[in-house]
Protein backbone atom coordinates (compact mmCIF):
# COMPACT_ATOMS: atom_id res chain seq x y z
CA UNK A 1 0.00 0.00 0.00
CA UNK A 2 1.39 3.36 -1.05
CA UNK A 3 1.86 6.11 1.50
CA UNK A 4 -0.21 9.23 0.97
CA UNK A 5 0.75 12.88 1.19
CA UNK A 6 -0.17 15.01 4.21
CA UNK A 7 -1.88 18.31 3.45
CA UNK A 8 -0.94 21.48 5.37
CA UNK A 9 -2.38 24.96 5.04
CA UNK A 10 -0.31 28.07 5.71
CA UNK A 11 -1.98 31.48 5.87
CA UNK A 12 0.96 33.87 6.02
CA UNK A 13 0.89 37.61 6.50
CA UNK A 14 4.15 38.57 4.81
CA UNK A 15 6.01 41.78 5.58
CA UNK A 16 9.24 41.74 3.59
CA UNK A 17 10.79 45.07 4.55
CA UNK A 18 13.84 44.50 2.33
CA UNK A 19 11.79 44.32 -0.88
CA UNK A 20 8.78 46.37 0.30
CA UNK A 21 6.63 43.32 -0.31
CA UNK A 22 3.49 42.98 1.81
CA UNK A 23 1.22 40.06 0.97
CA UNK A 24 -1.43 37.77 2.40
CA UNK A 25 -0.49 34.28 1.27
CA UNK A 26 -2.80 31.27 1.44
CA UNK A 27 -0.82 28.11 0.69
CA UNK A 28 -2.00 24.53 0.62
CA UNK A 29 1.07 22.32 0.66
CA UNK A 30 1.12 18.58 0.24
CA UNK A 31 3.97 16.92 2.09
CA UNK A 32 5.24 13.98 0.06
CA UNK A 33 5.79 10.85 2.21
CA UNK A 34 9.54 11.03 1.53
CA UNK A 35 9.76 14.73 2.40
CA UNK A 36 11.14 15.83 5.78
CA UNK A 37 9.51 18.61 7.77
CA UNK A 38 12.71 20.68 7.38
CA UNK A 39 12.34 20.43 3.58
CA UNK A 40 8.63 21.31 3.77
CA UNK A 41 9.24 24.37 5.97
CA UNK A 42 12.11 25.51 3.75
CA UNK A 43 9.83 25.22 0.70
CA UNK A 44 7.15 27.34 2.39
CA UNK A 45 9.61 29.97 3.64
CA UNK A 46 11.47 30.11 0.28
CA UNK A 47 8.15 30.74 -1.48
CA UNK A 48 7.24 33.54 0.95
CA UNK A 49 10.69 35.16 0.99
CA UNK A 50 10.92 35.04 -2.83
CA UNK A 51 7.33 36.07 -3.46
CA UNK A 52 6.75 37.95 -6.69
CA UNK A 53 4.01 38.02 -9.27
CA UNK A 54 3.65 34.63 -10.96
CA UNK A 55 5.59 32.55 -8.42
CA UNK A 56 4.43 28.95 -8.21
CA UNK A 57 5.38 25.59 -6.83
CA UNK A 58 6.41 23.24 -9.60
CA UNK A 59 3.24 21.76 -11.12
CA UNK A 60 4.78 18.27 -10.99
CA UNK A 61 5.67 18.69 -7.32
CA UNK A 62 8.48 16.49 -6.10
CA UNK A 63 7.70 13.95 -8.85
CA UNK A 64 9.97 15.79 -11.30
CA UNK A 65 13.51 15.68 -9.90
CA UNK A 66 14.83 17.64 -12.91
CA UNK A 67 12.44 20.58 -12.59
CA UNK A 68 12.49 23.53 -10.19
CA UNK A 69 10.95 23.20 -6.75
CA UNK A 70 9.56 26.73 -7.09
CA UNK A 71 9.62 28.94 -10.16
CA UNK A 72 8.55 32.19 -11.72
CA UNK A 73 7.97 32.17 -15.46
CA UNK A 74 9.00 35.06 -17.66
CA UNK A 75 5.79 35.68 -19.61
CA UNK A 76 7.11 38.93 -21.09
CA UNK A 77 9.32 36.93 -23.43
CA UNK A 78 6.33 35.17 -24.94
CA UNK A 79 7.30 31.63 -23.94
CA UNK A 80 5.43 29.85 -21.18
CA UNK A 81 8.50 27.67 -20.50
CA UNK A 82 10.97 30.52 -19.98
CA UNK A 83 11.97 30.41 -16.30
CA UNK A 84 12.79 33.77 -14.76
CA UNK A 85 13.53 32.49 -11.24
CA UNK A 86 14.39 28.86 -10.42
CA UNK A 87 14.39 28.00 -6.71
CA UNK A 88 15.90 24.84 -5.25
CA UNK A 89 15.74 23.51 -1.70
CA UNK A 90 18.48 21.70 0.22
CA UNK A 91 21.74 20.80 -1.51
CA UNK A 92 20.95 20.09 -5.18
CA UNK A 93 23.41 18.13 -7.28
CA UNK A 94 26.03 19.83 -9.42
CA UNK A 95 24.18 18.55 -12.52
CA UNK A 96 20.89 20.09 -11.41
CA UNK A 97 22.50 23.43 -10.51
CA UNK A 98 24.19 23.57 -13.93
CA UNK A 99 20.90 22.79 -15.69
CA UNK A 100 18.96 25.32 -13.58
CA UNK A 101 21.51 28.08 -14.21
CA UNK A 102 21.31 27.49 -17.96
CA UNK A 103 17.51 27.23 -18.01
CA UNK A 104 16.72 30.35 -15.97
CA UNK A 105 17.65 33.98 -15.56
CA UNK A 106 18.34 33.47 -11.86
CA UNK A 107 19.00 30.45 -9.61
CA UNK A 108 18.29 30.77 -5.89
CA UNK A 109 18.93 27.99 -3.39
CA UNK A 110 17.55 27.83 0.14
CA UNK A 111 19.39 25.24 2.19
CA UNK A 112 18.69 23.84 5.62
CA UNK A 113 21.80 21.68 5.44
CA UNK A 114 25.45 22.62 5.88
CA UNK A 115 25.87 25.52 3.41
CA UNK A 116 29.62 24.95 3.18
CA UNK A 117 29.04 21.54 1.56
CA UNK A 118 26.86 23.23 -1.05
CA UNK A 119 29.37 26.03 -1.65
CA UNK A 120 32.18 23.48 -2.09
CA UNK A 121 30.07 21.70 -4.71
CA UNK A 122 29.40 24.93 -6.56
CA UNK A 123 33.02 26.04 -6.70
CA UNK A 124 34.66 22.71 -7.49
CA UNK A 125 32.44 22.04 -10.52
CA UNK A 126 31.95 23.78 -13.83
CA UNK A 127 28.47 25.20 -13.25
CA UNK A 128 27.04 27.76 -15.64
CA UNK A 129 26.95 31.28 -14.08
CA UNK A 130 28.02 29.87 -10.72
CA UNK A 131 29.11 33.29 -9.50
CA UNK A 132 25.48 34.47 -9.84
CA UNK A 133 23.85 31.67 -7.83
CA UNK A 134 22.15 33.03 -4.70
CA UNK A 135 22.45 30.77 -1.66
CA UNK A 136 20.51 31.33 1.57
CA UNK A 137 20.95 29.20 4.69
CA UNK A 138 18.24 28.52 7.25
CA UNK A 139 19.09 27.36 10.75
CA UNK A 140 18.16 23.67 11.16
CA UNK A 141 17.42 24.23 14.88
CA UNK A 142 14.89 26.92 13.95
CA UNK A 143 13.19 24.43 11.62
CA UNK A 144 13.17 21.79 14.38
CA UNK A 145 11.39 24.23 16.68
CA UNK A 146 8.77 24.86 13.99
CA UNK A 147 8.15 21.14 13.76
CA UNK A 148 6.94 21.19 17.38
CA UNK A 149 4.30 23.88 16.72
CA UNK A 150 3.09 23.12 13.18
CA UNK A 151 -0.55 22.12 12.71
CA UNK A 152 -2.62 21.13 9.70
CA UNK A 153 -3.97 24.72 9.63
CA UNK A 154 -1.35 27.42 10.33
CA UNK A 155 -1.72 31.20 10.62
CA UNK A 156 1.66 32.85 10.62
CA UNK A 157 3.00 36.38 10.50
CA UNK A 158 6.38 36.55 8.78
CA UNK A 159 8.46 39.71 9.07
CA UNK A 160 11.74 39.83 7.16
CA UNK A 161 14.17 42.70 7.59
CA UNK A 162 17.91 42.99 7.08
CA UNK A 163 18.60 39.24 7.12
CA UNK A 164 16.42 38.54 10.16
CA UNK A 165 13.13 36.68 9.98
CA UNK A 166 10.54 36.84 12.73
CA UNK A 167 7.82 34.23 12.55
CA UNK A 168 4.80 34.39 14.84
CA UNK A 169 1.99 31.88 15.13
CA UNK A 170 -0.86 31.08 17.45
CA UNK A 171 1.29 29.88 20.36
CA UNK A 172 4.83 30.66 19.31
CA UNK A 173 7.22 33.40 18.31
CA UNK A 174 10.55 32.60 16.69
CA UNK A 175 13.35 34.66 15.26
CA UNK A 176 16.21 33.48 13.06
CA UNK A 177 18.82 34.77 10.68
CA UNK A 178 18.58 33.97 6.98
CA UNK A 179 22.23 33.94 5.97
CA UNK A 180 23.18 34.91 2.44
CA UNK A 181 26.22 32.79 1.63
CA UNK A 182 28.78 34.46 -0.60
Amino acid sequence: MALTSTLYRFKIELSDMVNSNYQSLDLRIAQHPSETMAYLFTRVLAYALSFEEGIEFSPEGLNNPDGPTIRTLNHSRGSSNDVKLWIEIGNPSERKMHKASKASEKLRIYTYKDPQVLMNEIFKHDIYKKDQIEVYALDPLFLERLEKVVKKENRWTLIFNDGTMMLNGENFSEETEIKRIQ
